[in-house]
């Protein structure tokens, strides 16, 4: 596998990020302040380029009022 290639589970918890961020209404910017980290980590995260560490993922779900779980979570289709 290339290295430049985001793993499929932290693309679909990026996606899942920047769903639930975009749903409430936060801008990237917002969301990296509200975590301590640059919009430019968060843009990583929201594409699967840079793995969510689990205290990370933690705060991340609090800031958008959410569980952790959450971004696992997929539709029964």
């Amino acid at each position: 596998m290339n290295a430049k290639t985001p793993n499929a589970i932290d693309s679909y918890v990026g996606s899942q990020v920047r769903m639930r961020r975009q749903l409430l209404g936060l801008s990237q910017e917002r969301l990296a302040e509200q975590i301590g980290v640059t919009f430019q980590q968060v843009q990583k995260y929201e594409k699967g380029m840079n793995r969510i560490g689990a205290s990370r993922l933690q705060r991340i779900a609090e800031v958008l009022n959410t569980t952790p779980s959450f971004f696992f979570q997929q539709d029964p289709s």
